[in-house]
């Protein structure tokens, strides 16, 4: 949770397909303003059931929480606020506009285009945190 909460708060790019997003499927009530907060709320909770009502399996990986979020918007701002090359951005999330409906099938498509080892190594050189 530390890196993540040196990040910044947004960017410009997932703010782009969260507003797709929202205009093609319609907007939902969240209980988050921004992403890394999203993100900081779900880590919190992540050892124990949560909102979400998860197994609770104490100590896995951050490839692991990586690799099981379900919400397209969380993977693509971290990967953003990481410093992932925006070419590599804009692509994952045109895969998530067009893998159709569900967020189980959106961010599968993101991470055939950005895996987490490349979300980790920018997060690992210490950018931008």
């Amino acid at each position: 949770m530390s890196h993540i909460g040196r990040l910044e708060p947004s960017g410009p790019v997932t703010d782009g397909l969260e507003a797709a997003l929202r205009a093609r499927d319609g907007a939902r009530p969240v209980w988050y303003r921004t992403q890394r907060e999203h993100w900081l709320g779900w880590l919190s909770e992540y050892d124990g059931p949560g909102y979400y009502g998860r197994a609770t399996v104490v100590g896995r990986s951050a490839r692991y929480a990586y690799n099981h979020v379900q919400c397209p918007g969380m993977l693509l701002w971290l990967a953003e606020a990481a410093g992932v090359p925006a070419p590599m951005l804009r692509e994952a999330a045109d895969a998530v506009l067009t893998a159709g409906p569900g967020p189980a099938r959106q961010c599968a498509a993101l991470r055939r285009v950005i895996a987490w080892d490349a979300v980790e190594a920018r997060l690992a050189a210490g950018h931008p945190a």
